[in-house]
């Protein structure tokens, strides 16, 4: 009988264990990054930032700020653009799935907030 696919080799649980022993700095560092990008965009209007839970410790892995256009004067795809002719890259939060064309005849239960985070969500350099 085939070992089952969900053990983990010797390799990757060492590969595990060494990041382990760094992740607090790599969540520390992550976390400056965001605070460096909120001091500098946090006051500007229609710019905001995913807030973090009071239950717990976001580790900011990717900052992203979600772009109202009425209020900053610009579309998150103007942002992307005008961070690429600087050579900063940039992208779009994620495509929802439901709105992805392998999923097309699928039922959809809500989607109008991933569907608003994708228009408005720009995900920064780290």
């Amino acid at each position: 009988m085939a070992k089952s696919s969900t053990l983990m080799s010797n390799i990757l649980a060492a590969i595990g264990r060494g990041q382990l022993q760094v992740l607090e700095d790599r969540v520390r560092r992550k976390r400056e990054i965001f605070e460096s990008y909120r001091q500098a965009l946090g006051d500007l209007p229609g710019i905001d930032f995913m807030p973090e839970a009071p239950w717990g410790m976001h580790n900011r892995w990717l900052t992203v700020i979600t772009i109202d256009p009425d209020e900053f004067g610009a579309t998150r795809e103007n942002v992307r653009l005008a961070l690429e002719a600087e050579n900063i890259e940039s992208c779009p939060l994620w495509k929802p799935m439901h709105l992805q064309p392998v999923f097309r005849d699928c039922e959809v239960v809500g989607g109008n907030v991933a569907e608003d985070l994708f228009a408005k969500g720009l995900c920064l350099p780290r």
